[in-house]
């Protein structure tokens, strides 16, 4: 039996058909022990017109594609606070700038030195400055480096990046209405009202973070289903308003997660949405697979084969000479630099928008296109073992770093001053709130976790430090800041008499262990239980159990004892 023609006769069985193609490839590639992204890429491929051809509902596929781009630069945007781009903002910058003119030129005389017309090799070496900004955040967020020093410089110059992207765009589309319109004054007009439109859009942003964003979010906290719904509905709105103004959706959706990222509930969305941000990512690699002619490759494979080692290599020497230059260890260089070591899918659509305008041939897309399959394949196992790779090379990257690499140091001398909280208490309440206040009052540093929003927000306004977030959702445990932390104490309400698969104390024992979590644990327990229950916790690595109706009971008869014994 033919299934393609049955396939094709329902969107829903196009859509089941592309989730199983993806649960059974992402299977073998677990089996494998094969990045995730590189079973998404094969997703892609398989569906696409070159092999399987099981996408014809395009038109929905691209809204989900957008939708989960949008979702995952507004999760980006939410850890991106005005402090953290005040202080890589150079360094995000001059590396960003820095590597797109050094692609751009030595890609150009490549690009000629292979034969290449002058048109097509400009066009080429500015495909090949946009790294993707999509992958590389996956990526770094399923190694949890997004908030590591190399991590942040990243992000920051991919934006950088992205900032280039929008403004080659914006060039070649106005160029496109300059041509129909027959009017140059077209294009500078054009370029003009969408960074005016930038503009306001930033001072929009501004002006929600300093007025409405904690008690917006604050009210919407209080139910967790609109929590998703609000912040789903809010990156997609301001993508939509940045696509419908002239700049990238992708821009649109961090400056969503910017707007966000000054309340205390950020991490709370994060955890909550980063499942959802997962499976609709799968759509951005089948969309790309849509995009890809395999049969415009063969006659490319030489040319893309330099310009992928090109890309590889180079790009990620050059942040590696430019982060030296500026202070920075040769590690941080060399880890940042990797993310540049592919180029991105805006690539492919920069080329055929030149195909479009007549600029290009065919064959320069099938060109790109293969660099683009080539070095995002190999840049995410660069990426995904990129410690090991750097613990090979070290000895080789000397040059790359100054003697006293002064503006890491800084960076660090910085981060010391905000010291490491001793203890991570779990659970507001009454119990938690006099235990919290004897903690401090013996000088311990405590960070308050609850899911109740009220109890966190009345932690802040006496001064104390309180995040927002459940307990029993491991991925919101991932991002607790972990390190450093001498105890976790978890005083959270038990619902249920007895111990089971969801009992609040045994999912975040659970959770901690995930993390690798190495500090002490100690769990207060609400309400009676008897000894077995406590073996269990202790048995599942809790090092303390505190029983405040036994314990409280055990010391007021100490009390009692000791008034009786002086009435004697």
């Amino acid at each position: 039996m033919d299934l393609v023609p049955l396939i094709h006769s329902s969107p829903f069985y196009e859509l089941t058909a592309l989730v199983v193609l993806a649960a059974v490839i992402g299977f073998v590639g677990l089996l494998l022990r094969q990045p995730m992204i590189v079973s998404f890429i094969a997703v892609g491929v398989l569906a696409g017109p070159s092999a399987l051809d099981i996408v014809q509902s395009k038109e929905n596929i691209e809204l989900l594609s957008e939708l989960g781009i949008a979702l995952l630069l507004f999760l980006v945007g939410l850890k991106l606070d005005l402090k953290l781009v005040r202080s890589l903002g150079m360094v995000s910058l001059a590396t960003g700038l820095g590597q797109v003119l050094f692609t751009s030129v030595i890609g150009f005389l490549i690009g000629l030195a292979l034969g290449l017309d002058t048109i097509t090799s400009l066009y080429v070496a500015v495909a090949l400055t946009f790294s993707s900004t999509i992958i590389i955040v996956k990526l770094l967020s399923d190694k949890k480096e997004v908030d590591s020093l190399h991590g942040r410089i990243a992000i920051g110059f991919l934006i950088v990046q992205d900032l280039v992207v929008v403004l080659a765009m914006m060039v070649l589309s106005a160029f496109g209405i300059g041509a129909q319109g027959g009017a140059d004054a077209n294009v500078w007009l054009h370029i003009g009202t969408v960074l005016l439109y930038g503009l306001a859009m930033l001072v929009f942003v501004g002006l929600f973070i300093r007025y409405l964003a904690t008690p917006l979010v604050g009210q919407v906290v209080h139910s967790p289903e609109l929590l998703v719904t609000f912040a789903i509905g809010w990156a997609a709105l301001l993508a939509a308003l940045g696509s419908h103004l002239g700049f990238s959706k992708e821009l649109g959706g961090l400056l969503a997660g910017v707007a966000l990222a000054s309340t205390p509930y950020r991490e709370a969305i994060v955890s909550r949405l980063a499942s959802l941000r997962d499976f609709l990512l799968l759509f951005f690699f089948i969309a790309l697979g849509m995009h890809l002619d395999l049969g415009l490759l063969g006659a490319q494979l030489f040319p893309a084969l330099v310009f992928s080692v090109f890309v590889l290599i180079g790009n990620p020497l050059i942040v590696l000479a430019i982060m030296g230059a500026m202070g920075y260890r040769k590690r941080t260089g060399f880890l940042a630099g990797l993310t540049v070591a592919q180029i991105s899918e805006f690539s492919l659509i920069f080329m055929a928008m030149g195909l479009t305008l007549g600029h290009v041939n065919a064959e320069a897309l099938g060109l790109v296109t293969l660099v683009g399959l080539v070095t995002i394949a190999l840049s995410v196992y660069m990426i995904t073992y990129s410690h090991t790779l750097y613990a090979w090379l070290e000895p080789l990257l000397g040059v790359f770093e100054k003697r006293i690499p002064v503006r890491e140091l800084a960076h660090h001398q910085g981060e010391q001053t905000l010291q490491p909280h001793d203890i991570l208490l779990f659970g507001l309440g009454r119990y938690g709130n006099v235990l919290a206040e004897t903690l401090r009052q013996h000088g311990f540093r405590v960070l308050g976790v609850d899911f109740n929003p009220d109890e966190v927000r009345q932690w802040q306004e006496r001064g104390y430090e309180a995040i927002y977030g459940d307990a029993c959702d491991p991925e919101f445990v991932g991002h607790l800041p972990l390190q450093g932390v001498k105890c976790v104490i978890s005083a959270l309400p038990q619902h249920a008499v007895s111990l089971t698969h969801e009992n609040a104390h045994l999912m975040l024992l659970d959770a901690l262990h995930r993390q690798h979590y190495a500090g002490k644990i100690a769990i207060a327990l609400q309400q009676s239980n008897d000894a077995e229950d406590v073996d269990r916790l202790k048995r599942r690595g809790a090092d303390l159990i505190f029983q405040p109706f036994h314990d409280a009971a055990a010391q007021a008869a100490e009390q009692l004892k000791a008034l009786l014994a002086t009435k004697e």
